[in-house]
């Protein structure tokens, strides 16, 4: 996988290339380019901005400089995505779906935005990560890069992304480690028991269980097997929850 980031400040980058990024690059799993915008500016002082016509606060980047800054590493089939609260909401499908694409260019803007023109030129999709406003499109393109990475076969081991939170459309089930005993908590004695498939009914619960008091609208569509419903009944029954709209089973 392919990423060029077309941004006035590659500076900001430096964390995706640490850990397990940095180790995915080194392997040619993927590759990061930083493309600045700003050394495509013409001025003599490298401005990128101007005054927006029909006046109002804040500078708009010009289209000339992100143009030119697009076309230095346009290759056929490239897709462009502009990082901007405008978007549709990022979400594991949409991660899982770019994860197969073979070549990304990532937009940042920054100030009060970019001019429209370019815009519709070049951007096939926007993308947000929340319904909020941040001062540039850096740390949404970061957040981008490393979501779809993970997906990236070789990456992470497989088990890892199997049966983390959102691969199967639920939270993920509650971790431990040692030491045994902490503080006087103990890890919960199935996950010491050996016993392999108790474990896997525990962990299903417990993911279940978060998700039905941490995100409950992940439920709401889920197709579900009639013991997926039971454990569900059974926590609402416990932590005396508004119950589910949610009807659907699915025998397995």
């Amino acid at each position: 996988m392919k990423f060029d980031v077309l941004t006035l400040f590659p500076e900001m980058f430096s964390p995706i290339k640490q850990s397990i990024l940095g180790r995915a690059e080194e392997k040619k799993l993927i590759e990061i380019n930083l493309i600045n915008i700003r050394d495509f500016s013409k001025d003599k002082h490298k401005k990128v901005d101007d005054t927006p016509y029909g006046g109002g606060a804040g500078m708009v980047i010009r289209p000339d400089v992100v143009y030119d800054a697009y076309k230095s590493v346009y290759q056929k089939k490239a897709k462009v995505i502009y990082l901007s609260p405008q978007g549709k909401v990022l979400d594991q499908k949409k991660v899982e779906a770019l994860s197969k694409e073979k070549h990304l260019i990532l937009l940042c803007g920054h100030y009060e935005g970019i001019d429209q023109r370019v815009l519709d030129e070049i951007v096939d999709e926007e993308i947000s990560i929340g319904d909020y406003v941040l001062t540039g499109g850096e740390l949404p393109a970061m957040v981008l890069i490393d979501s779809i990475s993970r997906q990236i076969e070789g990456v992470l081991k497989k088990d890892s992304i199997l049966e983390e939170s959102f691969s199967d459309g639920i939270l993920e089930y509650p971790q431990y480690t040692r030491p045994e005993e902490f503080n006087g908590k103990k890890v919960p004695d199935v996950l010491v028991s050996g016993h392999h498939e108790n474990i896997k009914k525990w962990r299903r619960k417990e993911a279940l269980k978060n998700t039905f008091l941490k995100r409950p609208e992940l439920l709401e569509n889920k197709k579900m097997s009639e013991e997926d419903i039971k454990i569900i009944h059974d926590i609402n029954v416990k932590y005396k929850n508004v119950p589910l709209t949610n009807k659907k089973e699915v025998k397995n």
